[in-house]
């Protein structure tokens, strides 16, 4: 705790003498009757390929967004430029890109990365895992960033959360679902580790990138799909081609979106220029909580006047799928120690939290 308090501090303190304040109008520092000027920043360029178009509501837009907080604070001083998926390398690669150094960064979210390791997955979220305050608690000051940091520094890169979003639906269907059987030979489109448990229960899963979804949908190649919450299912037009909106999104209760640069490009990086991405994306977690929660009634709104039926599971389903889970966990554990160390830390966590969860918040 006292380490990420002294990091952001020494953070802020980089960005004062970055922009110029704590001194005279050029940026100098005053002291024992002398002034002494800054030395001047060095402008640096990046590009960052994005798994997610700049069209996309909350998460591309976010991307977009953040890079211009990035050139404020640095007042010019660090440029990010925002490639669009496929522009550089496809968005599911992204990630992969910047480990290699292909490119410098990736706009993307860890679970993308899960193909080289499951345990990316816990790094955006879990199956009935932590709200959005439970799940900042465990990664700041708990140790998901400690291992985040191990993790992907063994994978050349520099994970950074930055941006949040709050609780996701559970996904379209072409049918409404009424028993367990329904969902048995279903080909659907379903994100992380969730796509295991819906695997338990016969469900054939994939994962697509956002632009490939409607088209997948559209065409029959898969039956239904989850993506994410209502007001960015609407952006890419769900609802034009599935009438039947689920909800809770047991598989996704808070996600985290990040940025992945190549740790040769963070490492020649200032410290002020780190500092400008730290405090930055700190801000942009906030923002995507605060426009995530607000942009969804009006969305699920639209849609419903438009045809779309909302269904919230039943509990036997809900009881299903967490036990799907549970056997998923423990599969994971059994062969993947990456896994097995990171998920006992947060359950041990969680269980430690609980005192709080079930008595400071409303049941």
């Amino acid at each position: 705790m006292i380490k990420f308090r002294t990091t952001l501090m020494s953070g802020l303190i980089g960005l004062f003498v970055l922009t110029g304040c704590g001194g005279g109008e050029d940026g100098a520092t005053a002291g024992g009757g002398e002034v002494s000027e800054a030395a001047p920043v060095k402008k640096v360029k990046l590009q960052m390929a994005s798994a997610f178009p700049s069209s996309l509501p909350i998460l591309g837009v976010g991307g977009v967004e953040w890079t211009e907080k990035v050139d404020r604070l640095s007042g010019g001083t660090l440029e990010i430029k925002f490639f669009e998926p496929n522009a550089l390398v496809p968005g599911l690669e992204a990630i992969p890109a910047a480990s290699k150094g292909s490119v410098e960064m990736a706009w993307a979210s860890s679970g993308y990365y899960a193909g080289i390791n499951n345990v990316f997955s816990m790094f955006t979220t879990l199956p009935f895992g932590p709200n959005a305050t439970e799940f900042l608690a465990w990664y700041y000051y708990g140790d998901g960033s400690k291992f985040a940091d191990e993790l992907y520094g063994a994978q050349n890169i520099k994970y950074i959360p930055c941006h949040m979003i709050p609780p996701e639906a559970s996904g379209w269907f072409k049918k409404e679902i009424n028993t367990l059987d329904d969902l048995k030979g279903l080909k659907m489109r379903f994100f992380g580790l969730g796509a295991k448990v819906m695997e338990k229960l016969g469900v054939s899963t994939q994962l697509l990138a956002g632009g490939e979804i409607f088209q997948a949908l559209q065409l029959g190649t898969i039956d239904a799909t989850e993506f994410a919450m209502p007001s960015i299912d609407e952006g890419i037009g769900l609802f034009q081609v599935a009438k039947h909106y689920y909800f809770p999104g047991w598989h996704q209760p808070a996600s985290f979106n990040g940025a992945f640069i190549n740790i040769d490009v963070w490492n020649n990086l200032s410290k002020q220029h780190q500092a400008v991405i730290e405090v930055s994306c700190g801000d942009n977690i906030r923002d995507g909580l605060a426009l995530g929660d607000f942009s969804q009634p009006a969305a699920i709104a639209r849609m419903v006047e438009k045809g779309v039926k909302v269904h919230y599971w039943k509990p036997e389903f809900l009881e299903a799928f967490k036990t799907a889970w549970d056997e998923v966990a423990a599969e994971e554990m059994a062969v993947n120690p990456d896994f097995k160390r990171v998920y006992e830390n947060y359950m041990t966590f969680r269980e430690e939290f609980s005192i709080w969860r079930d008595n400071g918040y409303i049941r």
